[in-house]
């Protein structure tokens, strides 16, 4: 089942309440809360008022989008504790600070255990973690990603996915359907190939082929906006009518 969100920090200069109620106008079904302005870790009182704001207005936390990168000396419990105060089911965390290419062997297994240490931790209430897909970690490729994922070996640990910019439509979805077993949300955004942000209407013929892709797995998974052209709420609010409209259509709504 595909559901619709928004990533929070598509618009860091905006409040909590700002959006809440933008979701609310979208109609869209959830919202994944980030670490970096709005819900920070540690601050415990503002994850539970934010946990609030956003199930009075009908709306779920689908993630907390902490920016936690695994083996830097920062507290993962105060990560922990702040997503728990939010109701958040997962977090979203980095895979190291190096790209996989420069990583060795040793890194890569300390990277390993610490994840699964975490992971262990994080079940204890009831939240998963997720891996973002991102350049300057050990998720940066699908082929590392992919050996990274099976090398954790625990069904609490998932991979996000989103387009790599620049990169050509078959290459993405070789990559999500690489993905498929670990996968858990998307991140959804439009760009040329000349890597400019465009309206997310104009990546229709890419966006419906990952869309085919991922309704072959019946596991729940949100699709969320994130990066919206020339930061516009009124760009936001189109994106989100195009990204429901397809879901829609491949449920046979229309």
């Amino acid at each position: 089942m595909i559901s619709t969100g928004i990533v929070s920090v598509t618009f860091r200069k905006l409040s909590p309440e700002a959006i809440v109620s933008l979701a609310e106008q979208a109609g869209l079904d959830a919202i994944e809360w980030g670490g970096d302005v709005h819900v920070p870790p540690g601050d415990l009182a503002l994850a539970r008022q934010v946990r609030a704001m956003t199930e009075n207005a009908g709306l779920k936390v689908s993630s907390y989008g902490s920016y936690f990168r695994v083996g830097a000396p920062a507290d993962f419990q105060i990560v922990l504790d702040t997503a728990e105060a939010l109701g958040a089911p997962n977090i979203r965390i980095w895979a190291g600070s190096v790209g996989s290419a420069e990583a060795d062997d040793d890194m890569r297994d300390r990277i390993v255990v610490e994840i699964r240490r975490m992971a262990e931790l994080a079940q204890q209430k009831g939240i998963r973690l997720s891996l973002e897909f991102h350049d300057g970690t050990l998720a940066d490729t699908e082929t590392s990603s992919v050996s990274l994922i099976r090398s954790i070996a625990c069904d609490r640990v998932s991979l996000y996915w989103q387009p790599q910019i620049g990169a050509p439509q078959p290459s993405n979805l070789k990559t999500l359907t690489a993905f498929l077993p670990w996968l858990s949300n998307v991140h959804v955004f439009h760009y040329d190939m000349e890597r400019r942000q465009q309206p997310l209407e104009a990546g229709e013929s890419a966006w419906r082929s990952y869309i085919d892709a991922l309704r072959t797995s019946d596991k729940p998974r949100f699709l969320m906006l994130e990066f919206v052209k020339d930061g516009e709420s009124e760009q936001f609010l189109e994106d989100a009518r195009t990204l429901k409209k397809w879901i829609e259509f491949d449920r046979g709504v229309e």
